[in-house]
C-alpha cells in the first residue's frame, strides 16, 4: 500500500482504521483482491457489491482481522457480524436493529456516517456514530466537475463533527500529506488502484 499507508500512519489513532478502501459498483465492483494487501488495521466499506463478492471479501478480511463496514443495510452488516456506513443522503435498511444490536453487544459494531454538510453532521451526532466519513476533500471521479471541500474546508467540518473524522475523496498518496494530522483517517478507491 506504500505511500498511503504512510500517510495514514501519520493520523492521530483512534479505536477505528486509519485506512479504508472504499468499493464502488462501477470503480471497484470487486475490492477483493486489495484488501488481501490492506495493512493491518484497515477496513473496507463495502458499497453495492453483488453478494459472492461481498460473501468473499468477509472471508478475506476476517481472516486477515481486518474490519467490514457495510454500506447502507443494517440487516446485511448484522447477518455478516460487520459494522454499518450510513450514507448521508439515504434511508438505511435495518438501522433499528443494528442500533438495537450495537447497544446490546457494546461497541464492537463499528458505526460510519457519511458527512457532506451541516445536515449530515446533525444525523452523525444524533445517532452517536464512531466516526465521519466526510468528503469530497478533494476533486473525484465519483463525482465529475464536482468542487472538493479543499483541506480546510474539511478540517472546519470534520472538527464540528465532535467524532473522529476519516477523509475521502480524491485521496491518494500525493495529496493526503495535505490534510491535518488529528484526522482520523483516509479512505479512497483510486488512491488504491493506483498503487
Amino acid at each position: 500500500m506504500g505511500k498511503l499507508e504512510g500517510a495514514a500512519r501519520r493520523l492521530k489513532p483512534w479505536a477505528g482504521p486509519r485506512l479504508v478502501l472504499v468499493s464502488d459498483p462501477v470503480r471497484l465492483p470487486d475490492p477483493r483482491a486489495l484488501a488481501a494487501r490492506l495493512p493491518p488495521g484497515a477496513a473496507v466499506l463495502a458499497r453495492g457489491l453483488a453478494p459472492g463478492v461481498l460473501q468473499g471479501l468477509a472471508v478475506i478480511l476476517r481472516r486477515r482481522r481486518l474490519r467490514l463496514l457495510v454500506g447502507g443495510d443494517g440487516r446485511l452488516a448484522l447477518r455478516l457480524g460487520a459494522g454499518l456506513h450510513l450514507p448521508d443522503r439515504e434511508r438505511v435498511a435495518g438501522v433499528l436493529p443494528f442500533l438495537l444490536a450495537r447497544r446490546s453487544r457494546g461497541c464492537g459494531l463499528l458505526l460510519t456516517a457519511a458527512v457532506h454538510g451541516r445536515r449530515g453532521l446533525a444525523r452523525a451526532r444524533r445517532l452517536r456514530v464512531d466516526a465521519v466519513v466526510v468528503s469530497p476533500v478533494f476533486p473525484t471521479r465519483s463525482h465529475p466537475g464536482a468542487r472538493g471541500l479543499g483541506p480546510l474546508r474539511w478540517a472546519g467540518l470534520a472538527r464540528r463533527a465532535g467524532r473522529p473524522a476519516i477523509a475521502l475523496g480524491g485521496v491518494g498518496p500525493g495529496n493526503a500529506g495535505r490534510l491535518p494530522r488529528w484526522a482520523a483517517g483516509l479512505a479512497a478507491i483510486d488512491g488504491f488502484r493506483a498503487l
